[in-house]
């Protein structure tokens, strides 16, 4: 379990290097755990780390736990599994194949092999649910959806040869037909607005942008600047309101939507007067203001 506060820690002892309890910082997630949780599984990354007698020789962070630099929110499921050797995992996990690469990196080959990917008799991923991520999934029914859009939008194709009509709406082999849907872009922010007529306005830095949409659609925009440590398990075919950017300019947001086909549908924005100065005449506001995206 992550949890954000110290414990305090048996003191370890000459022959004992290592406290019987122990607090991890895994890319900024906290852990606390047993020492023999840690060594259950010989050979692994963990167990070299806490059976040796260098302590000094392992990093810590600046309050004095061992710093490990990976995935901080995957770490949990390498911990379940240190502590009975079975994996368990939530429905429609979406990110197997980053879990198998953090089992790769802490040595543990068994938990490796349980999150490989199974092939049926036809050279096939099997009908577990689990085995990938939402950019790996097969894009048959988008395609057939696709086909059916654009029949419906395009009824005069016909006329120019049922051949190209198909090649346009699906392509060759309809893995390059892309998917519709909405992302709305959201964030908060304050200015500071003097007497009526001072015309300038003095405005604060955007503190976060969030990312309201389907899974796979914020995914295949954002990529690796999405952040999910809010919403890490959600299916790829969900909804979600809990995604933000780990940047903090919209003119990158929307330039990575522009990229990627989408246009601007819609927008809003409201503003409140938080406070005024008891002294002077400026205000501090408040607003929210969304962007809703759209790609046909």
């Amino acid at each position: 379990m992550a949890l954000a506060d110290n414990a305090g820690c048996a003191k370890p002892s000459e022959d004992f290097p290592f406290p019987e309890i122990i607090e991890l910082n895994v890319g900024g997630q906290v852990y606390i755990t047993r020492h023999p949780t840690l060594v259950s599984v010989p050979g692994s990354l963990l167990w070299e780390m806490f059976t040796q007698k260098n302590v000094r020789s392992l990093a810590r962070d600046s309050k004095g736990r061992f710093f490990v630099d990976r995935d901080g929110f995957l770490f949990r499921y390498i911990l379940d599994y240190m502590r009975d050797q079975q994996l368990v995992l939530p429905d429609h996990f979406p990110e197997r194949s980053r879990l198998q690469r953090e089992a790769e990196y802490f040595m543990l080959p068994e938990l490796v092999k349980m999150l490989a990917p199974k092939l049926s008799k036809q050279n096939s991923l099997g009908d577990d649910p689990c085995q990938s991520d939402p950019e790996e999934l097969s894009p048959n029914a988008d395609a057939t959806r696709n086909l059916s859009s654009a029949s419906a939008t395009l009824p005069s194709a016909g006329a120019g040869g049922p051949g190209g009509a198909v090649t346009a709406g699906v392509g060759a082999t309809g893995t390059d037909v892309r998917r519709a849907g909405f992302i709305t872009i959201g964030y908060r922010g304050s200015y500071t607005l003097g007497r009526d007529s001072q015309t300038d306005a003095k405005f604060r830095r955007v503190a976060r942008i969030m990312v309201c949409g389907k899974t796979s659609l914020a995914k295949e925009v954002f990529g690796d600047t999405l952040n999910e440590s809010r919403d890490p398990d959600r299916p790829p075919e969900r909804y979600t309101s809990r995604y933000y950017l780990k940047f903090t300019f919209l003119e990158q947001a929307f330039d990575k939507l522009a990229d990627a086909g989408f246009h601007m549908v819609a927008c809003n924005s409201t503003g409140t007067c938080a406070f005024a100065h008891d002294q002077t005449d400026d205000r501090i506001w408040t607003s929210y203001t969304e962007y809703v995206f759209y790609r046909e």
